[in-house]
């Protein structure tokens, strides 16, 4: 079955330079339902489930607070999304739930068929979130799609390239110094490309580009995947290693696109710093502590 029908010659070249919005034919599906919903709030593991809060002035970062589900069931979550201000992120579903880990690769056999290039390490999220509730100004390491299935939002993109954005902040979140939002200035609104998500649209854009997202006034569902492409990758490894050399040399490194002999030592370098690194690695905890607890 396709999963995105409007691919176009044009629309293929320009992937990954700029924002496109597609439609899908994902949100019809019966495991989208309120029932569905509540079903995969209840088998997901209750450790793994994101619950967030945030406050309305887009520059005050520190109103975006890490929560916790508590004993709620799914039925009773669904609830606190569509009478609150939370923001639910089911990391991964795909890893921990079958029917997602079926629904990602039906995606991603689809979005290689369109593009012709291998998807690499892809991973399929669930947003469920509150009416009118923001997420906040940030940048993704990988490659991203949003699906919109229930709801609407207005997906914001900024250009990456300062004052929105610099080389360094974005090495910080590929070196995981860093996640989540970080500083934003609303005057940069107008340098915005605005995407209106309805129901069986999606959007895709540069990888690290910098956006934010605002509900519409019903809850909303949707779907982030997360991935990798070849070129994604060659991007990934040289901002880890630019990020390596800003810290030990105080160097000011460029980002290459093209595989050649510099590329190739960035590579090296990130390779075998991660290498490193992940046999000391310690268990991932987020940087944000529950500060609140969801009651029935």
């Amino acid at each position: 079955m396709t999963v995105v029908s409007d691919w176009t010659p044009e629309s293929r070249t320009a992937f990954g330079q700029r924002g496109l919005a597609f439609r899908h034919t994902l949100a019809e599906r019966p495991m989208f339902s309120d029932e569905g919903l509540a079903s995969v709030l209840d088998r997901y593991p209750r450790d793994r489930l994101g619950v967030f809060t945030m406050g309305s002035d887009l520059t005050d970062t520190s109103t975006w607070r890490r929560g916790s589900a508590g004993e709620l069931s799914g039925d009773q979550l669904l609830a606190a999304v569509k009478s609150g201000r939370i923001w639910l992120n089911l990391r991964d579903t795909d890893k921990h739930l079958p029917d997602y880990a079926d629904l990602l690769q039906e995606i991603v056999a689809d979005k290689e068929r369109a593009l012709g290039v291998a998807i690499l390490k892809p991973d399929l999220g669930l947003l469920i979130s509150s009416p009118e509730v923001e997420v906040f100004y940030h940048l993704d390491v990988p490659l991203s799609s949003l699906w919109q299935i229930r709801g609407q939002k207005c997906f914001r993109l900024y250009p990456r390239a300062e004052p929105h954005v610099s080389d360094a902040q974005i090495e910080r979140f590929v070196l995981r110094e860093a996640e989540g939002q970080f500083d934003f200035d609303p005057a940069w609104d107008a340098d915005a490309e605005r995407f209106i998500l309805t129901p069986g649209t999606m959007v895709t854009w540069p990888q690290n580009a910098p956006h934010r997202v605002s509900n519409g006034p019903t809850m909303n569902v949707s779907l982030s995947m997360e991935f990798m492409t070849p070129a994604a990758l060659l991007r990934a490894n040289i901002l880890y290693a630019n990020g390596l050399v800003r810290r030990w040399w105080g160097w000011e490194p460029k980002v290459q696109t093209r595989l050649g002999p510099t590329a190739l030592t960035k590579i090296v370098l990130a390779r075998a710093t991660k290498t490193v690194r992940s046999q000391h690695k310690r268990a991932y905890t987020p940087i944000l502590k529950p500060s609140f607890t969801l009651e029935a």
